[in-house]
């Protein structure tokens, strides 16, 4: 996995991704005590920046294999990107959802056209499934972080990043990413060793699912004791990937942790603000600049709001934290 493959990635993307812009409110700097500068990838295809690694997995793939179709499995946003992904090359895509995910994230991927199978996160093992139709139907599995090409799809945010931070004079900064199996951490960590090393990239996580935070700790992977249970579904994973995380310890900074009470303001915050609207696994590295300051240092801080996938009552609980 190297800076090479994020190039190339972009190459495919070109066209077919929207370059997301950096947006600043001084409302929020007031919050945070610094300038807060915000990626909102939530304004991505699909409503996350999983369809950049959806696209890079789907159009990398060889046109003879890619007919047969691709198999995911994802609480919504991967389900998504890659659906869409599919969808756009003409290719059967079946995706492997639990059956608490999140409606609205059911509904748009069966409305990309994908067929979703649904299955109980806390007694089912979706990597075996998955597994097991991958085989049966011929089927190319798109892992949700774990696949070279998905985190090179993922690091384009990254290099994004890098090129507007120096448009706005931004030479040094932590970049707080939203982080569950670490994809998109781990590409944007690439992408800003190569082309911003002032800028270091660090991740957010939900109280009780911070495994990231603790690996990073411990200098070695840990798992999460639960499966399931925090409002930021999107980013609920049970460990780092086996690829991910040797690029979290090598480039990253300490994790940061928030609880599910500070995403939700961050939700409305963002909205109030910004006039974003963010899903409460995509708003934790937001909530993490406004309510964790101690912990991070410098004028300047970027965040990425990954996605933008909620539901309308958790939406409508976010915007009365601000009452």
């Amino acid at each position: 996995m190297n800076i090479d493959m994020i190039r190339a990635a972009a190459r495919r993307l070109d066209g077919h991704v929207r370059r997301t812009p950096l947006l600043n409110s001084p409302f929020l700097d007031d919050i945070a005590g610094r300038r807060v500068w915000v990626k909102p990838e939530c304004l991505q295809h699909t409503g996350s920046f999983k369809f950049r690694g959806g696209w890079s997995a789907v159009s990398a793939l060889e046109p003879s294999v890619r007919a047969k179709g691709v198999i995911a499995f994802s609480s919504g946003n991967h389900a998504q990107g890659v659906a869409y992904a599919a969808k756009l090359h003409g290719v059967p895509a079946v995706i492997i959802m639990p059956a608490d995910a999140p409606r609205l994230k059911i509904a748009n991927t069966r409305a990309l056209g994908a067929e979703v199978v649904l299955y109980d996160r806390m007694t089912e093992d979706r990597d075996a499934i998955g597994a097991a139709m991958a085989e049966e139907r011929e089927l190319t599995l798109i892992k949700p972080f774990d696949d070279p090409l998905v985190i090179a799809g993922q690091g384009t945010t990254g290099l994004e990043i890098a090129q507007q931070a120096a448009e706005a004079g931004i030479a040094r900064a932590d970049v707080i990413a939203c982080c569950g199996g670490g994809g998109l951490t781990s590409g944007i960590a690439l992408a800003l060793e190569a082309e911003a090393p002032g800028l270091r990239a660090r991740t957010a996580e939900p109280e009780g699912f911070d495994d990231a935070a603790r690996s990073l700790a411990a200098g070695e992977i840990t798992r999460n004791a639960a499966l399931g249970g925090s409002i930021c579904d999107a980013i609920v994973t049970p460990q780092p990937g086996d690829l991910t995380f040797p690029i979290l310890k090598r480039l990253c900074g300490p994790g940061l942790v928030v609880s599910d009470a500070e995403a939700l303001q961050a939700i409305g915050h963002a909205f109030n603000r910004l006039k974003l609207v963010a899903e409460p696994g995509g708003a934790v590295a937001l909530a993490a600049a406004l309510f964790r300051q101690d912990e991070i240092d410098g004028d300047d801080v970027i965040v990425t709001i990954s996605g933008g996938n909620v539901d309308s009552d958790i939406f409508s609980r976010a915007l009365a934290t601000l009452d």
